[in-house]
């Protein structure tokens, strides 16, 4: 008698293989039999005209703070997601001196958008070294495994105390005590170390992020830290200038360690290199003993704009200023009031003069690249569906039509801006990169952003996008759009046990009626600890998710089981062994 079987599904189990109907035996947290299972199980379920494929293995993260207080994990749970690798971009919270906290907290919160009171009132702070952090992230269980890096933000501030501040030089026993800290974060179980070395990274008072300004010297000798544990990978956002020669120290890194170091490619207004020439370079390392892979996103990073959100188009007006502080309830009447309307529209916005004016110029009045997003919103839209065209069609101006939008839904409308990887206004680009295997699908940045984007829904968004609903350019296969978000992500982090439906690796399983695969309409909600708000998006398709053999979701709710814990290091398993 099996703990589970699953019956009669088309297994897309992982590995790029076709497609195959057939059955799942699962005993122990771990698949057992795949194919034709005669044996029944103590709970049994028909996924007769359903897909069955590995949960969800997510490498890009920043539930660093959320992990410590919520069991549920959303919204990547929702997505069919069963492993984060959170701490990424050099943002975490230990280690950590007691004096550092409300200073980590505004680095999250500057870099990530992470409502900083509800991680004030929602983390503990029971610990102080990263082992420590470990320790308290072990203590609960969720319905998805967690693994971490080991943060540069958080390595350089217990280093250099008041020290560090932007441009801070360490000396060469600063470097030495980093790369102490984390070796001893690697053997205790953190699988990476992160930095940031990019200027779209500022804590929550403007300023950069401790990595943007590091030398090669200090990074490499902080990887070193890992070399000497034998595992690892160096996780990076940067802008990639070309006389850092990023790609020059990566590579000499990875072939002095052995270990993988990661990059976020993308199309940026922040990166001085196209993504065409971070591949090439990245490539020309490769070929040369390397091991760098580059993380892409798979649609537009960018930001859903909304009256209650971090960002909308009028954030800069003057006019706006005059609610800001007020309550919802009050802006909202203002809002509506035709008088304060017309004066929204015919006052220019003030932008501020800082690194990122531009973009904020966008912001404030950029229609030709901003979309309106309706309950079927295409992340792919085309110049028709810019503000700017449906403006002209209406007989409006840009500024009036976005105002209107924003007022839908009783002023809960939200308009979209792609800023990073729609610069052609398609994804065409990203093709050819989804056939790569120098390349992980990537960037969902679950659990940060919270005003701005909701891409943990990123899975979900590649088999209703990429995989069967694509309309411009090429689409991809199932098998390899599985393999992409399954076992190339887990091999990536050396989760050798998951991401692959055969016996001996974890029962971890999407059921998920294909035809059905739809991303919902997105919200605002205020329920972080203190009344945060994150912006959310559900899902319809998920039969079930199913993590280490236990039914944690059926038809998109939460069941409160919670089999889920953390993960300390690489995951080996000897598959003949672990499935008796």
């Amino acid at each position: 008698m099996h703990d589970m079987v699953i019956r009669g599904g088309t297994i897309v189990d992982g590995t790029g293989a076709a497609r195959f109907k057939g059955d799942i035996a699962i005993d122990n947290g771990l698949i057992s039999q795949v194919g034709k299972v005669s044996g029944n199980g103590k709970e049994e379920i028909d996924a007769t005209g359903m897909i069955v494929a590995p949960g969800w293995v997510d490498v890009h993260t920043h539930y660093d703070g959320q992990a410590t207080w919520d069991q549920e994990m959303a919204p990547s749970s929702w997505h069919g997601v069963t492993t984060v690798i959170m701490g990424n971009c050099g943002v975490g919270f230990a280690p950590a001196k007691p004096d550092r906290h409300e200073w980590l907290i505004s680095l999250m919160e500057g870099v990530e958008d992470i409502p900083g009171t509800a991680l004030s009132e929602g983390m503990s702070w029971n610990w102080e070294t990263f082992p420590e952090y470990l320790d308290e992230l072990e203590r609960m269980p969720r319905t998805v495994d967690i693994g971490t890096h080991v943060p540069h933000g958080a390595v350089r501030a217990y280093v250099l105390g008041d020290r560090e501040q932007p441009g801070a030089i360490p000396t060469d026993d600063d470097i030495a005590e980093m790369s102490r800290i984390v070796e001893e974060g690697v053997r205790a179980g953190a699988l990476g170390f992160s930095t940031s070395r990019t200027i779209l990274h500022k804590s929550i008072d403007g300023e950069l992020v401790p990595g943007t300004t590091a030398t090669a010297e200090e990074l490499i000798e902080i990887g070193r830290g890992m070399g000497r544990v034998g595992y690892g990978v160096f996780e990076m956002a940067s802008d990639l200038k070309r006389e850092w020669k990023e790609f020059e120290w990566m590579g000499a890194l990875s072939r002095e360690t052995g270990l993988p170091v990661t990059f976020a490619a993308l199309q940026s207004i922040a990166k001085e290199l196209p993504l065409h020439e971070q591949i090439s370079e990245m490539r020309a390392q490769n070929d040369n003993g390397a091991n760098i892979v580059a993380q892409i996103a798979l649609r537009g990073n960018g930001i859903i704009m909304a009256w209650q959100g971090t960002v909308h188009p009028f954030r800069f007006s003057p006019v706006w200023a005059e609610i800001d502080a007020l309550p919802w309830e009050q802006q909202l009447a203002k809002l509506k009031d035709p008088e304060f309307r017309q004066r929204m529209i015919d006052t220019p916005s003030e932008i501020p003069d800082v690194d990122v004016a531009d973009l904020y110029r966008i912001i404030a009045g950029g229609w030709m690249v901003q979309y309106e997003m309706g309950p079927d919103f295409d992340y792919e839209p085309t110049a028709e569906d810019s503000i700017m065209a449906r403006a002209a069609a209406a007989g409006k101006s840009g500024v009036e039509y976005a105002y209107d939008l924003l007022m839908k839904d009783d002023g809960k409308g939200f308009i979209y801006f792609p800023i990073l990887n729609y610069a052609d206004g398609n994804l065409d680009f990203l093709e050819a990169l989804q056939e790569s295997d120098d390349t992980v699908n990537s960037l969902s940045d679950g659990g940060a952003h919270c005003g701005t984007i909701c891409d943990a829904a990123s899975p979900t968004f590649m088999l209703q996008h990429w995989v069967r609903d694509r309309k411009r350019g090429k689409r991809i296969s199932l098998e390899n759009a599985v393999k992409r978000q399954c076992r190339d992500t887990a091999v990536l982090y050396g989760l050798e046990d998951r991401g692959v439906l055969a016996p001996g690796f974890l029962a971890d399983i999407n059921i998920i009626d294909f035809d059905k695969i739809k991303l919902g309409k997105p919200w605002l909600a205020f329920d972080l600890p203190a009344g945060g708000k994150r912006l959310l998006q559900k899902a319809d398709g998920y039969v079930c998710t199913i993590k280490s053999g236990q039914v944690t979701f059926k038809n998109g709710e939460c069941l409160g089981v919670y089999p889920g814990g953390l993960i300390r290091g690489p995951q080996r398993v000897e598959l003949a062994i672990a499935a008796e």
